[in-house]
C-alpha cells in the first residue's frame, strides 16, 4: 500500500522508505570500500603529516573544491578555524572558493580552469586532492590524492566529507588533545 500525506501543503506519495534505504545502502557500501582501501589509508596518513607540518611551522591550510563542493571547502575551513569536537585555539585555514575578486580576475585573465592552480602558485603549498574513483585531471595536481571509491557524485561528496571530518578530528586531537574536556 502506497502512503500519501501532505507536507508543506504538497501531496507526497510513493515509497520514500525504499529510496532512503537504497541511498543509505549505497553510502554504506562506499564507506565500507573506503575502510578496506590501503591507498586511502596511506593518503590519510600522508595528509595528516602534511597538515601537522603546516601547523607546526605556522602555515595555513588552503582548501579548494569545485561546484557544490565549494561549500564543503568553506565547511572544512570553518571546522579548523572554529572547532570540531572541543574548544581549542583557532587553526589557520582558508577556503580558496570565497574571494570573488580573485576568482573572477583569474577566470577572466587566465581561464576558469586556473582559478585554484593560480592561487596555489601564488601561495605555495602541499596539495591534497580529493577526487572520484578515476581522479580525472585533478590527480596530476596533487602531492597526495584520495580517490573516493565511487563515480556517483553524492557518494563521492559523502566520502570527501568523511575524510575532511576525520582530518579535523585527527588534527584537533594531535595538536590540542590535552585541552579536551575530561
Amino acid at each position: 500500500m502506497v502512503q500519501t500525506w501532505l507536507w508543506m501543503g504538497v501531496e507526497v506519495s510513493g515509497n520514500t522508505g525504499h529510496t532512503f534505504s537504497h541511498q543509505l545502502q549505497e553510502a554504506l557500501e562506499t564507506h565500507q570500500q573506503m575502510l578496506s582501501d590501503a591507498e586511502i589509508a596511506k593518503a590519510f596518513e600522508d595528509s595528516c603529516a602534511a597538515c601537522l607540518h603546516a601547523y607546526r611551522y605556522q602555515r595555513k591550510i588552503l582548501i579548494a573544491e569545485n561546484g557544490g563542493s565549494a561549500a564543503d571547502a568553506q565547511h572544512f575551513a570553518g571546522e579548523l578555524v572554529s572547532q570540531f569536537h572541543f574548544d581549542r585555539p583557532a587553526l589557520a585555514a582558508i577556503a580558496l572558493t570565497t574571494d570573488t575578486s580573485i576568482l573572477t580576475a583569474i577566470g577572466n585573465d587566465y581561464g576558469y580552469e586556473d582559478v585554484f592552480s593560480r592561487q596555489v602558485q601564488a601561495l605555495g603549498m602541499t596539495v591534497i586532492c580529493l577526487t572520484g574513483r578515476i581522479g580525472g585531471t585533478m590527480k596530476s595536481f596533487g602531492d597526495i590524492c584520495f580517490y573516493a571509491p565511487s563515480n556517483l557524485t553524492p557518494r563521492v561528496q559523502e566520502c570527501h566529507l568523511l575524510i575532511e571530518h576525520s582530518l579535523c578530528a585527527w588534527i584537533e586531537e594531535e595538536l590540542f588533545g590535552r585541552l579536551r574536556p575530561k
